[in-house]
């Protein structure tokens, strides 16, 4: 007897397809997309694993373009990217591969911008403390590590001081 597969889930997975070939997407986005189309859990799973095995979907090779992406375009820091992709249930294995994609040296550059942009915007504010601290919440703010910032910060020097 020849087993015939669910028109519902072909379709389903003809969508699937498509939204993952738009651009890289994880497990749980994927997930939730063939929910949002009716599918039950059986069903879902099934297709997730079609994907995996078709190569639509491949959580490290999304882990890695997630975390160049959002360090190249909006800046973030590796706090801000790991806890990211914590948030989209990207393993442990996948986000340490992304992570170390990212070249320290540019890495460090880019920190190094970001507080020398931010210092001048707060060159109004005479207390130096208090300019350091916004600098340095700044720059936690966008996900940097602590002791890189406190580094940064340590370098710069207001006119005032010896």
């Amino acid at each position: 007897m020849i087993r015939r597969q669910n028109p519902g889930l072909e379709q389903a997975l003809q969508k699937a397809r498509h939204y993952c070939a738009y651009q890289e997407r994880c497990h749980s986005e994927v997930k939730e997309k063939l929910y949002s189309l009716g599918l039950r859990k059986t069903e879902v799973e099934e297709g997730i694993s079609r994907l995996i095995e078709e190569n639509y979907l491949n959580e490290e090779r999304f882990a890695i373009q997630f975390a160049g992406g959002r360090f190249r375009m909006k800046q973030w820091g590796r706090v801000k990217i790991r806890y990211a992709l914590k948030q989209k249930q990207v393993g442990e294995y996948c986000i340490g591969k992304a992570l170390a994609v990212i070249d320290e040296e540019t890495y460090k550059k880019t920190l190094e911008k970001l507080a020398e942009d931010k210092w001048e915007t707060l060159r109004d504010e005479q207390n130096t403390f208090a300019r350091r601290r916004k600098l340095q919440d700044y720059l936690l703010q966008r996900g940097y590590e602590p002791g890189l910032t406190a580094e940064i910060i340590d370098s710069f020097k207001s006119p005032q001081e010896p």
